[in-house]
């Protein structure tokens, strides 16, 4: 056998043996459970309508959409305002069903269009998803903001001037961030400026009280711990829910209408508590915290 001979024989039984190996550990992770659980994401928004969700404008009662500030066209949520007049400070928000707590959310959205006659100049291209929110049917007719946490959304000016997006807002709370309780209304991220009417993508990844995580277009570009009730911001809210220093651990999801048309698309979210028993039918891997009153298991005959 020759010297390049040899060198072939030895290669073709290391690659052999490299392809066995894993071969083999495949087929034992198969036979032993270990694969990875399969995600299973819920669409808050269905592409069609909106009646999963719950209106709550400022000035009216719960569940009157007042000018049909909120509707659905070509697979979206659109902000409009073409039947209101002046603004009147009608700030609303559109809340999904039910609270949640430990999850991953995905929002889509695009500003357009022109900043609404007598809405506040700070609300120029500005927008949001509130979460951790108070249950707008506990909102009076003149609470004008909901108890809750912002994933504020800001788009670009067009002056060539930095305007971040993502950033965290907090009516009527206060959160721990860089490790102290900051006491900003608003608290910027680090993400990039985005101009225009172009899409952008917002997630975030909340674990209850302790700890929530902002990302834009896949980078992160802040984070926080312990959201919670503090004074500010939010008026005429009935004194009954107002629990100062309470840590907020779940609430409801939100988006948002303050004067700036608005589309919002594919609302997911992935949630992240749940079984983590690996002999129950409903566990997943990814799950970070167990409500075993969540289990469901295989009956016996």
């Amino acid at each position: 056998m020759t010297k390049l001979q040899y060198t072939l024989s030895l290669l073709l039984l290391v690659f052999i043996t490299i392809e066995v190996g894993a071969q083999s550990k495949s087929k034992s992770n198969s036979s032993s459970g270990k694969q990875s659980s399969k995600k299973e994401w819920i669409k808050l928004f269905n592409d069609r309508d909106t009646r999963d969700w719950i209106v709550k404008i400022h000035h009216h009662d719960v569940n009157v959409n007042f000018g049909n500030t909120f509707r659905v066209k070509d697979g979206a949520i659109q902000v409009r305002y073409d039947q209101y007049g002046d603004f009147n400070d009608q700030f609303g928000h559109l809340y999904y069903k039910q609270p949640y707590s430990y999850y991953h959310l995905i929002v889509e959205y695009r500003f357009v269009g022109d900043l609404q006659k007598g809405a506040p100049d700070y609300t120029l291209r500005n927008s949001g998803v509130m979460f951790h929110s108070q249950d707008p049917r506990t909102m009076p007719k003149e609470q004008d903001w909901p108890i809750s946490i912002e994933m504020q959304f800001l788009g670009g000016l067009g002056d060539g001037k930095p305007r971040t997006t993502g950033n965290m807002c907090s009516p009527g709370t206060i959160v721990v961030y860089d490790g102290k309780l900051d006491e900003r209304h608003c608290i910027n991220s680090t993400s990039k400026t985005y101009d225009g009417d172009q899409w952008v993508r917002a997630e975030l990844i909340v674990l209850g009280d302790s700890l929530v995580k902002h990302i834009i277009n896949g980078d992160t570009v802040m984070q926080y711990t312990k959201p919670q009730v503090a004074a500010g911001v939010v008026n005429n809210y009935d004194p009954a829910v107002w629990k100062e220093g309470k840590l907020l651990s779940e609430g409801y999801i939100a988006l948002q209408s303050e004067g700036q048309p608005i589309d919002f698309r594919k609302v997911e979210l992935l949630p992240l508590k749940g079984c983590m028993d690996p002999k129950a039918l409903n566990y997943k891997d990814y799950y970070v915290k167990s409500d075993p009153t969540a289990c469901r298991y295989k009956k016996n005959k």
